[in-house]
């Protein structure tokens, strides 16, 4: 018997596309020793009996001995069967607090009066259920009823086991969230149960069983949980313990002194559909997506926005992910775009940003403080044919980090740049920075104590500055320092009217290149600079294989 069991005692996860109020499932609990046992052995011996067999069987299989062994019963979804506790208890008006408590009131009255109550053992708790939501924790586990192993709730089943109440604890009378302690800095261990989990709108059900000797029934202590069903409103069902679907049957073992043995079995009852009523439910499907499609192509409209003809546009949306390697703590960021000539922006398109300040944390040996600060430009080129620049420019981001202690100590760390990616596409960059010193100690002195460094007047210097017109930049003399780098995500779109047709993309892209202002130049220059390399390479690997004499004759005759 021991090997006959079923030990998967875990969630079983279904989609369902039909309403849950149309489940069903068919309950079976059945003792195995005690009375049960006895019984079975009594039956087996009057069937051996001929003469008085008739009479001995029907006493010992009279209808009361049967439900106190055995009890197969339907549960439909939600629906509500009261336990013997319940009947003794709302069977008092007074025992009434709220008004589903006096809406069971006048259930178990009309059942006491028809005497048409339909289960023994098995009951029901449903959703609006107050009990529902305060069932002991050994009790919202089976497994450890159903099994003979013992093992506690885990520390993601403690944190689970009140997710459901957490949006009606958080809410006031007047269902508004309060405003104060937005923050707390000292969560409780209750705070933490009912705020720190994500909450979904689950709808539960309990299918429990009094499970106690013959005659005492009605005590809390001796009812058992057999099944849970969760469902939301997207179709997700989640049964725990799965259904048997043919299986052994699962084991429940009671506590207390007679530690009895009784037998479940879970199925899955529904009516299945017909052939006709599947295809008609196929075709208003598909009549609904068809409709709800075109309902969102009327809201986005046939026109696809365009740039005029011989213009492109340059769409980012970044995020400073990260900075690390710097020497204080408490750092942001101060960032701004710089168009080159023939490029533009909207009117109302920021140039410039501010990160948060954020504190660094240590990661390896180094410390690390994370932004995930996102920002969006948006630019525009056009090209000019009398433009004397053979080679267009891209706008760069120029960024300055900075740290501000609790000392209200000012510092610059350090000063980089990112210039904007050629190819559109997804980019990982991480730009490295450096800062302006003094010598001396002096300089040292007062970044320590009391804050304050040396600064750029003007922050493009760390790169060739767009106003700069001479032939070389000389920075001799300037004493700079590294310090840390900083890490950007790029997601980049280029959109010209030129890249739409497919079938025409290498004259049209040549063409809008030409129009744009020398793109395909850029990447022409490259190209033949790439070619020149290869066939230098060729040349040297040729003339090195050649014999010395040829050689020599060859540079005569040149000569």
């Amino acid at each position: 018997m021991a090997d006959s069991w079923n030990t998967d005692t875990g969630e079983a996860v279904y989609r369902s596309r039909d309403a849950v109020k149309n489940l069903k499932i068919r309950v079976r609990i059945e003792r195995l020793t005690s009375t049960a046992a006895l019984s079975q052995h009594l039956q087996q011996q009057v069937l051996s009996q001929q003469d008085r067999g008739a009479i001995e069987l029907e006493t010992l299989t009279s209808q009361g001995q049967k439900g106190d062994n055995e009890e197969e019963l339907v549960v439909g979804w939600q629906e509500k069967l009261f336990s013997q506790y319940e009947m003794e208890l709302f069977q008092n008006e007074s025992a009434c607090q709220t008004p589903l408590d006096r809406q069971y009131h006048t259930e178990i009255r009309a059942l006491n009066k028809a005497r048409s109550r339909r289960n023994h053992r098995i009951f029901t708790y449903t959703d609006h259920d107050r009990y529902t939501s305060c069932l002991p924790m050994q009790q919202l586990h089976p497994a450890d009823l159903l099994t003979t192993t013992k093992s506690g709730p885990t520390f993601l089943a403690e944190r689970m086991a009140s997710v459901r109440n957490r949006r009606h604890e958080r809410r006031t009378l007047d269902s508004s969230i309060p405003k104060s302690k937005i923050v707390m800095w000292e969560p409780t261990e209750e705070f933490v149960k009912s705020s720190h989990v994500v909450n979904n709108a689950m709808q539960t059900m309990h299918i429990m069983a009094d499970l106690a000797p013959p005659g005492r029934l009605g005590q809390k202590e001796n009812e058992y949980l057999l099944l849970t069903i969760k469902t939301d409103g997207s179709g997700t069902i989640i049964a725990k313990p799965d259904f048997n679907k043919g299986k052994e049957p699962y084991r429940i073992v009671t506590v207390g002194e007679k530690r009895e043995v009784w037998r479940l079995n879970v199925e899955n009852v529904c009516t299945a559909m017909q052939p006709e009523e599947k295809e008609r439910e196929q075709n208003m499907y598909k009549d609904l997506y068809v409709r709800h499609k075109e309902y969102l192509n009327s809201l986005v409209g046939q026109d696809f926005e365009m740039p005029p003809l011989g213009i492109l546009r340059y769409m980012m949306n970044g995020e400073i992910v990260s900075a690390k390697g710097f020497e204080y703590d408490h750092l942001y960021i101060h960032f701004f775009m710089e168009l080159p000539n023939n490029w533009s922006s909207l009117p109302f398109q920021s140039h410039s940003g501010v990160t948060q300040t954020c504190r660094a944390r240590t990661l390896g040996k180094e410390n690390v403080a994370f932004f995930s600060y996102p920002f969006s430009f948006e630019a525009f080129y056009m090209s000019e044919k009398e433009s004397e620049e053979p080679i267009p420019q891209w706008p760069v981001i120029y960024f300055k980090v900075l740290s501000l202690d609790s000392w209200h100590r000012y510092r610059t760390e350090g000063y980089g740049y990112l210039l904007y990616p050629a190819m559109p596409g997804k980019y990982t960059i991480t730009c490295h920075t450096w800062r302006p010193v003094q010598t001396g100690t002096v300089s040292a002195l007062r970044r320590f104590f009391v804050g304050g460094s040396p600064e750029l007047e003007d922050p493009s210097y760390v790169r060739i500055p767009g106003t700069f017109k001479g032939d070389r930049l000389s920075r001799f003399g300037f004493c700079t320092e590294t310090t840390g780098s900083v890490t950007f995500n790029l997601h980049c779109i280029q959109q010209a009217r030129a890249f739409v047709d497919a079938t025409m993309m290498k004259k049209r892209r040549q063409k809008v290149f030409e129009q744009l202002g020398g793109f395909s130049q850029q990447g022409a220059v490259c190209t033949i600079l790439e070619a020149f390399q290869r066939a230098r390479k060729k040349m040297q690997e040729a003339r090195e294989c050649l014999p010395r004499d040829l050689v020599n004759t060859t540079s005569h005759v040149e000569s």
